[in-house]
């Protein structure tokens, strides 16, 4: 008579227990009553090399929703992008994404 062995269970690791990883951050840019709309945009274009199209819509959701994401990355990266809103006058903030 054969002895056959059931396989070995794999160990996995629970959720809990993987390693963390960061979720991206996000640049906020939020409405405000002082900047034209036109200025946003250009902003949008000028800083982030974002096409009229997508500076457009962006400017919108934040004319429209009160606030846009407008870029992601690193915390370093959004840290950097929302000092770059504030120099050119605009509202931003940055928090994780999701």
């Amino acid at each position: 008579m054969k002895h056959v062995s059931a396989p070995m269970p794999v160990e996995t690791e629970r959720p809990d227990e993987a390693l963390h990883v960061d979720r991206p951050w996000v640049t906020v840019v939020w409405n405000d009553p002082v900047n034209l709309m036109s200025y946003v945009t250009y902003v949008f274009e000028n800083y982030f090399g974002y096409s009229r199209k997508k500076a457009e819509k962006l400017m919108l959701e934040v004319h429209h929703d009160g606030r846009s994401n407008v870029s992601s990355g690193s915390r370093e990266e959004m840290e950097r992008d929302v000092q770059a809103m504030h120099e050119y006058g605009l509202w931003a903030t940055m928090e994780k994404a999701g």
